[in-house]
């Protein structure tokens, strides 16, 4: 945008300011209208900015709603007639306003983690605004939602709008389709991170910019409107990302059957012959030869494509050749224990059958030139065609409800997950109009705004995609209200994920680099709370993977929160496009095969992990340094401060990768937390001990693994490595086999390390897997101790709330392989060993309260 910066001075107090109270409200006069600054000290750690006036009003429909302040842990230990200094334990935060407001957040005798620049710190911009800090080089900065490897954000420039990137450079592309004005500052001595709640577009430069009179800076700029911004520090990574969801909301409750392999491929349901039906039995078909378990397919718009010309996408129909009886189709993959998941889109091709009434009643945008509906160019039947048509306007009450019904609709038909799709919103002009008519509009409103303008620049683009995730949401809960609602959303604001439960990274491209990247954009999503994330596994569009690299990618997405399978190659067909298929390369389809299979008997794991998410706002899916501040390696390497090859899933398992052909080890470094850190085993071959605090180079046999490291003291529940009926299903149409077995495998010390004395403890939670919010929850504690010949295995449960069905016959206790010691309860007693697994390792049984076999 065109800078026009206007930076005021000589503010002065407002006149109901009060002086015991931890904040400020200031005023100028010095612009053509009285423009106003507010800091609040909302609750110990959270801060709240606004830098308002007539023309700039606060963000009309923020992404998070004003908390309630609590003021009383905090004392005002400071103030003068420009300044005020106040304290809550050992955070400060100290504002001094002899010229323009300068605000600075920190520890109490510790240089601020958060300063904004003098002579500069706000400034109005034309429409908008522009706030200036300053910018600490060497320091970790991560969040900003999803944008571009690597993870580590500094010296960047990032344009804070969401768009569709098909086909893009996870290394370069910017924007890409999700819209977090979350920023954090990360370093050993603590964690600031700031935040701004409007839905306008904007711009972050963080240390990119720099100038020999300002020195080093990071500038937020906004193109509309005033600002509101949240400020929020900690000690850790983890106290900010929780202050963080206490503000805009923890993620939401994923059902159970969504950690399965999720299937798709655009080609399916484009298909005229054979039916694209047919062709999906056939699909299903195969993988039951194949012995592959799958619990969702994603049915991507084909099966919305209009059946005379010009063949188009219309959202809520039915391409009845293609589908001759929906509900028969949707059964018929029930009863293979394929949930189905609905690719739908936020706009209206001008040949929809609809569209003529939906614009007579007002659902699209206005069009201040014409008075009429804005017609925009809109992505229609294949790779690069376009038609006319509008985008929803789900501020209107026409356009809300159509939204809302056509969802209900398909839950009814047998759809069980909404695929938000293509909701980036890509309006031509800001100044087209809102309706601000829906009861979900007025809802999240803010009461003190200035809400008689309906300009799209100042509302943004991005409330649309909020508003749109509510909608589908709603819908689903309405239809089936004894279900937790699944949606899947492509684009994404801090708001979008109150209704949304899972996001992905879009349209990435196969290749080796992609894979790798892939890595840091997990990183920085969960730590901006898009905690259910994942790729394209294989490459959305691009040529073909090797044998080897679809491999690579498969045996690395089995080790995230999302595992997903879906493509759509142009190649020679920019219409259907081609697919990505496990049994596609027979070399390989056993080893893909095995991967999976790890991944399902993984489930209680990362199940555990997704449950405490909706809990801490811990990410499932970390930094190499998250919770390992104290190690010096974390904060020095480039290496893992770019975050592509190796992260934390859960506190467990360290995970590396393979990012090159025909290579066949890989270098990981270890953490380490303290001196008497035990380290990590290698859960493949050879299974060595590993020491912490170091790099390692681990053998990785393509055919074989991927590095995965297992902390010592850690643990890993694990259940049947097929897919099995959650217990909260009320409706079992595949027969599916009970949730009735469960292990937990423990990585204790090495025989000739182990003291006998240490003993390690791990938690993991499990509910029905189906009901919504909010669910009972069943907890269970597994404590080790080891020594050279025996470990000794505490169990305990809490499950007063739920209980599942494997509860009563306890569950077995499994060593690493080649670890030949014996197991023994809590009051001594020897547990037989049951038998060696298919991997080798022991397997002990053990009940609880009982403690032997």
């Amino acid at each position: 945008m065109p800078q026009n910066e206007l930076v005021l001075g000589h503010y002065r107090l407002d006149p109901s300011n009060e002086s015991d109270q931890p904040g400020v409200r200031l005023s100028s006069t010095e612009a053509c209208e009285p423009v106003n600054f507010t800091f609040e000290a909302v609750r110990p750690g959270l801060f709240r900015t606004t830098f308002t006036s007539k023309t700039h009003p606060k963000p009309p429909f923020p992404s998070t709603r004003r908390p309630i302040p609590d003021h009383a842990p905090f004392e005002v230990v400071d103030k003068s007639d420009t300044s005020k200094l106040f304290r809550s334990g050992d955070i400060e935060a100290h504002v001094d306003w002899k010229a323009e407001p300068i605000v600075s957040v920190g520890f109490a005798g510790e240089e601020p983690l958060h300063e904004d620049l003098k002579f500069r710190s706000y400034a109005l911009d034309g429409p908008g605004v522009a706030h200036y800090t300053k910018y600490a080089r060497g320091d970790l900065h991560v969040g900003l939602g999803e944008h571009a490897a690597p993870m580590d954000l500094s010296n960047r420039h990032f344009t804070l709008t969401a768009t569709d990137c098909f086909g893009y450079d996870v290394l370069r592309s910017d924007p890409m389709y999700k819209h977090i004005p979350l920023l954090v500052r990360a370093s050993p001595g603590g964690v600031v991170a700031t935040f701004s709640t409007s839905h306008a577009r904007g711009y972050y430069s963080v240390g990119s910019e720099m100038d020999g009179m300002w020195g080093y800076f990071k500038v937020y700029r906004q193109d509309f409107g005033g600002l509101e911004e949240y400020t929020m520090i900690g000690r850790t990574l983890q106290e900010v990302v929780t202050l963080y969801a206490e503000l805009v909301g923890y993620p939401q409750l994923v059902p159970r059957w969504a950690f399965g392999y999720l299937a798709g491929g655009m080609r399916y349901s484009m298909m005229d012959t054979p039916r694209a039906s047919e062709a999906l039995m056939e699909f299903a078909e195969k993988l039951e030869k194949h012995d592959i378990p799958c619990s969702g397919f994603q049915m991507s718009s084909g099966y919305t494509m209009s059946e005379q010309a010009p063949r188009s996408r219309n959202v809520f129909t039915w391409n009845k050749h293609r589908f001759p009886d929906p509900k028969g189709f949707c059964d018929e993959y029930h009863k293979r224990g394929i949930r189905l998941i609905a690719n739908i889109k936020p706009y209206v091709l001008a040949n929809h059958p609809a569209y003529d009434d939906l614009a007579k009643a007002g659902a699209f945008f206005t069009d201040p030139r014409t008075g009429k509906t804005g017609v925009a160019r809109l992505w229609s039947a294949g790779g690069g065609t376009s038609g006319e048509g509008g985008h929803i306007d789900f501020t209107s009450k026409a356009g809300y409800d159509f939204w809302y019904n056509g969802v209900k609709e398909l839950r009814k038909v047998g759809m069980d997950c909404m695929w938000n799709d293509n909701n980036e919103y890509l309006l031509p002009s800001d100044n087209w109009q809102l309706a601000l008519e829906s009861s979900a509009t007025t809802e999240g409103t803010v009461p003190d705004a200035d809400t008689e303008r309906k300009d799209t620049g100042l509302w943004g683009r991005a409330m649309h995609t909020e508003l749109m995730g509510k909608s589908s949401h709603d819908a689903l809960l309405k239809i089936v209200p004894h279900e937790r609602p699944f949606v899947l959303t492509r684009s994404a604001t801090a708001g979008t994920m109150r209704y949304a439960s899972s996001t992905w990274s879009g349209d990435n491209v196969t290749s080796w680099d992609g894979m790798r990247g892939a890595n840091a954009l997990s990183l920085n999503a969960g730590m901006s709370l898009l905690q259910s994330y994942g790729h394209d596994i294989g490459g959305f569009e691009g040529p073909q993977p090797s044998p080897e690299l679809l491999l690579r990618w498969v045996q690395l997405g089995c080790h995230s929160p999302r595992f997903a399978i879906n493509c759509y190659k142009t190649g020679n067909d920019s219409f259907a496009g081609d697919v990505i298929e496990p049994w596609m390369y027979p070399e390989v389809v056993q080893h893909i095969r095995k991967a999976i299979l790890r991944r399902y008997e993984m489930i209680p794991y990362l199940y555990s992990l997704m449950l405490q998410s909706t809990r801490t706002a811990i990410p499932p899916q970390r930094w190499t340094g998250w919770g390992y501040e104290a190690d010096p390696e974390v904060w020095s390497s480039k290496l893992l401060k770019d975050g592509e090859t190796q992260y934390w899933l859960g506190d467990t398992l360290l995970i590396g990768g393979v990012y090159e052909p025909d290579v066949s080890e890989a270098k990981v470094y270890l953490p380490k937390k303290g001196r008497a850190d035990p380290g990590f085993l290698n859960t493949n071959a050879p299974y060595q001990h590993l020491s912490a605090g170091a790099w390692h180079t681990i053998s990785s046999p393509w055919k074989a693994s991927i590095p995965v490291l297992a902390r010592i003291g850690g643990a890993v529940p694990v259940g049947k490595d097929h897919q099995v009926v959650a217990p909260g299903d009320k409706v079992n149409e595949a027969n599916l086999p009970a949730d009735d077995k469960r292990g937990v495998q423990i990585f204790p010390p090495p025989e000739d390390k182990s003291d006998g004395e240490t003993w390690y403890t791990n938690t993991w939670l499990e509910d029905d897997g189906i009901s919504p919010p909010p669910v009972k929850i069943a907890s269970f504690t597994l404590s080790y101790r080891a020594s050279a010949t025996e470990a000794c295995v505490k169990y305990e449960k809490e499950t007063d709330a739920f209980e599942p069905s494997w509860v009563a016959g306890g569950l077995a206790v499994i060593l690493p392989v080649g670890d030949n010691r014996r197991v023994v309860s809590g009051d001594g007693a020897v547990i037989e060993a049951r038998r060696h697994d298919e991997s080798g390792r022991k397997r002990f049984h053990i009940v609880a309260g009982d403690q032997r076999a």
